[in-house]
């Protein structure tokens, strides 16, 4: 907090509530992982979980009715000494003259909007939404393990706990987080004690892996597209590379790793996680592929408005 520039993004009122999120998710997910594993040596020495041993019943009144509210006192206050000690981050009314630069959507959006960075809006703003929506639905018919139900544990939900954790707190939370303090105006990356600054210039030198194949690769340069069959020859190694992520993985998996579950859980509950799990590992994959190759798309196919 000794830095001037740090401290600015960080004390911003819209910024705030993001900093307590940050310590709250990485607290939370402390006490839950720490409550897993006492229940799990517990469990290992033969005693009863954590939850057991508090299963206490309170009545609603004047029990619970007191408690609700005491809490419900206890945040208008907070509420209200916030709001006093920061002032609403109300800005001029907007004008299509004058825009906020950088122009970033509410904070429960940033994630998306940094997904924007790396795939077009069709797949961005359209396809991965209610893909993210999908797989929450699909999780009760997908989840065959019974056990962990009203306790904490990992040692009997490692794979759920796993796949939750990457899922929530290392691509939605790292996404907000790095829309929000990280992207500085013209939506530049800047770093923790980096001054923002509107004339930081970044070269866009982002390829497509056609290029890399033909041109870099091969030397060959591909003519204008007259005909949709230069366009597919053009984009083959990337539809190749896509169909066998999505068609040839999973049943490698299913093989190897991931036997046990395909075993368990029958063709098409695994078919679907494993795609979902695939379509989650994307972005990581992509976003590494444009930090350390510069790939833009893999599928580049603009004449149609269909990149990958």
């Amino acid at each position: 907090m000794t830095d001037y520039d740090f401290r600015q993004i960080i004390i911003k009122p819209d910024n705030v509530p993001i900093v307590g999120m940050v310590y709250l998710v990485a607290f939370f997910s402390w006490f839950a992982l720490r409550r897993a594993v006492i229940n799990d040596q517990r469990t290992a020495q033969g005693l009863p979980t954590l939850e057991k041993l508090e299963e206490e019943k309170v009545l609603v009144w004047p029990d619970l009715v007191y408690t609700e509210l005491i809490c419900m006192v206890i945040v208008t206050v907070v509420l209200i000494i916030w709001s006093v000690g920061l002032p609403a981050p109300l800005e001029q009314p907007a004008a299509s003259a004058k825009t906020p630069n950088p122009s970033k959507a509410p904070w429960y959006f940033l994630g998306l909007q940094e997904m924007l960075v790396y795939y077009d809006p069709w797949l961005a703003g359209v396809v991965f939404p209610s893909l993210i929506i999908f797989g929450l639905m699909a999780i009760p018919y997908i989840d065959f393990n019974q056990k962990g139900n009203g306790y904490f544990t990992f040692a009997e939900r490692p794979f759920a706990i796993v796949t939750f954790g990457f899922g929530f707190i290392v691509l939605w939370v790292t996404l907000i987080f790095l829309g929000t303090f990280l992207r500085g105006p013209n939506w530049n990356f800047f770093g923790p004690f980096e001054t923002w600054t509107k004339s930081k210039l970044v070269p866009l030198n982002n390829v497509d892996l056609s290029e890399y194949f033909w041109v870099r690769m091969l030397n060959i340069v591909w003519p204008s597209p007259a005909s949709g069959g230069v366009i597919l020859m053009r984009e083959l190694p990337g539809i190749v590379l896509v169909l066998l992520y999505f068609l040839v993985l999973p049943p490698l998996l299913a093989k190897t790793i991931f036997r046990q579950f395909f075993i368990r859980m029958g063709f098409a509950r695994y078919f679907v996680m494993v795609n979902l799990l695939l379509v989650m590992a994307a972005l990581p994959i992509k976003m590494i592929l444009r930090w350390a190759f510069n790939l833009k798309y893999i599928i580049g196919i603009p004449e149609y408005f269909f990149n990958i």
